[in-house]
């Protein structure tokens, strides 16, 4: 398996998007390029309008913990609040961020979307290059920059919280932030995830649980479960998902 350097590097050595060899086979990262690029920016911009009149609510623990900023972090979140995440990031980590998306053709439109929200991405999150994935989220992490991880996406199920975010962290020896996101007033979608947009002006309680990089350590599956439980604990679902039809 090889890992070839990305066409746009970003921030020195830390990778933006990657193009993998495996087995011998090459798997594209798409991009979404020109005019479609073009047609994003105005959601992008609607949504930063948008979130900027959520009133976020946050207690003083919770504050001290997510906006400590003297080491880089892993973000961990469900993947149906990741509307709120790039405002979350804006008002308490002031800092730039790398999130996981997939190489595929839908992975680029999320990742040309997250561009204009202000977060940069790693790409390949298939299950055929999750090795090479976890090797450049990890040196993100020791390069000193945050990353963010959806440990139940990119396709679910809902709230199953996979072993990729615990695996990255211990092999970085990073502090994992557990983001809990809860809002009473949102629209949810019918997705597998049951993406939340909260409405205009809605309030939002951020909660954050620290878990150290000496808690991470031991029996992988244990460890995998306290995490989601954890998680799960400060992201209460106030408003139900709508079935898909």
């Amino acid at each position: 398996r090889a890992l070839q350097r990305p066409h746009q590097p970003v921030a020195g050595d830390v990778l933006c998007a990657l193009q993998l060899v495996v087995g011998g086979a090459e798997f594209r990262t798409h991009e979404v390029r020109g005019w479609r690029r073009v047609v994003l920016w105005p959601f992008g911009i609607l949504l930063a309008l948008w979130g900027r009149t959520w009133r976020f609510e946050v207690e003083a623990a919770d504050k001290a913990r997510i906006t400590k900023r003297d080491e880089p972090v892993e973000i961990v979140l469900w993947h149906n609040r990741l509307l709120l995440s790039p405002q979350v990031f804006r008002r308490y980590r002031g800092k730039p961020l790398f999130a996981l998306v997939s190489a595929s053709r839908d992975g680029a439109w999320l990742a040309a979307f997250f561009r204009t929200v202000g977060v940069r991405t790693v790409r390949g999150s298939s299950s055929l290059v999750a090795r090479e994935a976890v090797g450049a989220l990890t040196a993100v992490l020791k390069a000193g920059h945050d990353i963010g991880i959806t440990p139940d996406g990119p396709r679910g199920p809902r709230y199953d919280l996979k072993p990729g975010g615990v695996i990255v962290a211990r092999r970085a020896r990073a502090t994992v932030l557990l983001l809990g996101l809860e809002c009473a007033a949102a629209w949810r979608f019918r997705s597998w995830d049951g993406l939340y947009l909260p409405w205009p002006f809605a309030r939002v309680r951020v909660r954050c649980i620290e878990v150290s990089a000496v808690e991470l350590m031991g029996d992988r599956a244990a460890v995998v479960a306290a995490v989601a439980r954890k998680l799960t604990s400060i992201n209460a679902d106030h408003v139900a998902a709508r079935s898909r039809s």
